[in-house]
């Protein structure tokens, strides 16, 4: 298994980011609906922009394992944060089903903070640590 885990690294990575790209760039097609979901839980329209921000450069940065363990630990709040926020609707099972799912990336997001972006990454070719200290 030592032979794939640069690999599985990589995969991990995508796998994790490619949900924070598709809706960063999902937003940008809808401003203002995303503006008003926002409005509907108390959130200032204004905060669409780094939303935006965090999801697209974040999982960009992600996929090429930059500042890795900093962009994981950032995603991993904002996804906290969301389902909390848009998806904690204990009567409503499909929204449960998203809160947990929030709740499942979270954890994908902290372990890859800890374990660092793996040799196939830009983190590595910068001398990155590969795990926290």
């Amino acid at each position: 298994m030592e032979n794939f885990k640069p690999y599985v690294s990589l995969a991990a990575r995508v796998l994790l980011a490619v949900i924070f790209v598709i809706a960063g760039y999902g937003k940008l097609g809808s401003i203002e609906g995303t503006q008003g979901y926002m409005a509907m839980v108390g959130l200032p329209g204004f905060l669409v922009w780094p939303t935006i921000a965090l999801e697209l450069l974040g999982g960009l940065a992600l996929i090429a394992g930059f500042q890795t363990r900093l962009i994981a630990l950032a995603l991993a709040g904002f996804t906290l944060v969301a389902a909390v926020l848009f998806h904690f609707q204990p009567a409503d099972q499909m929204q449960m089903i998203m809160f947990w799912k929030n709740i499942a990336i979270t954890g994908g997001l902290l372990l890859l903070a800890v374990q660092g972006a793996g040799a196939l990454s830009v983190d590595a070719r910068l001398g990155a640590k590969p795990a926290l200290a």
